[in-house]
């Protein structure tokens, strides 16, 4: 397959509110489930193992209009669990079976709440992770958390998960989340290769299908962009932080590189890079989820970091090790997480020496020339000063 040919069937799926291949993949065979999760993170494995599909709900983007949504949230807060909301209304997720909500901020767990108000015959699970990373405190609490989901998809679809269902899924995720991460290494080595506004898509579409599909249109992708010509840029290496929940709309991404910026380092859609290395296969499998949560995940902003001094390291680690000149902290409005570290890592980054600038938009932002120029700005200043 050539790179576009990739490319216009991910932003396809990425851009369909009506789910097709969710559908078409639940129609296919009679007794399949859907189970709905929302960012920024879910265990994919477990809704694997119970013989579902696992669909990543960010919103509605700027594809659709929120008119229903905005009568249950005040105007204060974050647009996607008013595009959520949305979703549900109009009948676009009306196949989905069940729903997990994260733990992200208060906003989403609010928003576990109302759906299940509303659809009370969708099953729905808030899914508390850890904020205490200790593993015999942690990693015990997030055990029992996956071992409650387990029983909750159990009656969800009336059978057993057994340890070996949950290995063979982790076996696959695994496969999935080393792709992804070469995916990522081969962008931070030749930009120029993999524009973040295709490797966006590529993500967001893996979130949506079949995971042993997906694996091997990442290899596919991989194999296309290392053997097309396409000319090097005297671009700005950047890395984008504090989208880790509501994602900006595509011409957002697209904006920033035509403003001459490679991005090589984001923190867009964690679903499949929030753990970061394998998860062993031998013995308890629940346990082996819990334990590699704790000790092999990203940092982030619904993360908890208990020491003051240490927010922001991560942040500055990764910006050295892909070798991004400078920061772009894009956070949505009214995120009260994001904007909560914003001044922490931009001072962690001060201290490193590292450039930044910060912004904010919305998953409906339409308006990209201040955006453009900013980032464009920006760049020119590395260029000239660095």
């Amino acid at each position: 397959m050539a790179v576009a040919d990739i490319v216009k069937r991910c932003q396809d799926m990425y851009e369909d509110l009506n789910f097709t291949y969710a559908r078409e993949w639940k129609a296919a065979k009679a007794g399949r489930k859907v189970v709905g999760f929302l960012p920024v993170y879910a265990p994919m494995e477990m809704i694997h193992a119970a013989g579902c599909l696992p669909l990543g709900i960010f919103g509605g983007g700027d594809q659709m209009e929120v008119i229903h949504g905005d009568a249950y949230y005040q105007s204060y807060i974050c647009r996607i669990p008013r595009s959520t909301i949305e979703l549900g209304v109009t009948g676009r997720v009306d196949f989905v079976d069940g729903m997990i909500f994260p733990f992200v901020c208060d906003v989403i767990r609010n928003l576990s709440g109302i759906w299940k108000m509303m659809f009370p015959n969708v099953w729905s699970k808030f899914f508390d992770t850890p904020q205490n990373f200790d593993p015999s405190i942690g990693g015990d609490y997030y055990a029992i958390e996956l071992q409650e989901l387990r029983e909750g998809l159990e009656q969800l679809t009336g059978r057993k998960i057994t340890d070996d269902d949950i290995r063979r899924s982790i076996t696959l995720y695994n496969e999935n989340r080393r792709l992804v991460r070469e995916v990522y290494a081969f962008r931070a080595k030749e930009p120029w290769k993999a524009p973040t506004s295709e490797v966006y898509v590529l993500m967001r579409a893996g979130l949506m299908m079949d995971v042993e599909e997906h694996n091997q249109l990442l290899k596919d992708y991989m194999a296309a962009a290392a053997a097309e010509d396409r000319p090097k840029r005297d671009n700005v290496r950047i890395a984008i932080y504090g989208s880790f929940c509501e994602q900006p709309p595509l011409n957002l991404i697209k904006s920033i590189e035509m403003a001459g910026c490679y991005v090589v380092e984001d923190d867009y859609s964690l679903v499949n890079r929030f753990i970061t290395e394998d998860v062993p296969v031998d013995g308890d499998p629940v346990r082996n989820l819990a334990m590699t949560f704790i000790t092999h995940s990203v940092e982030t902003s619904c993360k908890y970091v208990p020491k003051l001094g240490e927010k922001g390291k991560y942040h500055v680690a990764q910006v050295k090790q892909c070798g991004a000149e400078g920061v772009i902290y894009a956070t949505p409005s009214f995120c009260d997480p994001a904007l909560l570290d914003r001044p922490m890592i931009c001072s962690a980054l001060t201290e490193a020496k590292i450039p930044y600038i910060s912004f904010k938009y919305a998953e409906n932002s339409g308006q990209m020339q201040p955006i453009r120029e900013q980032a464009g700005t920006f760049a020119d200043s590395i260029k000239l000063w660095s």
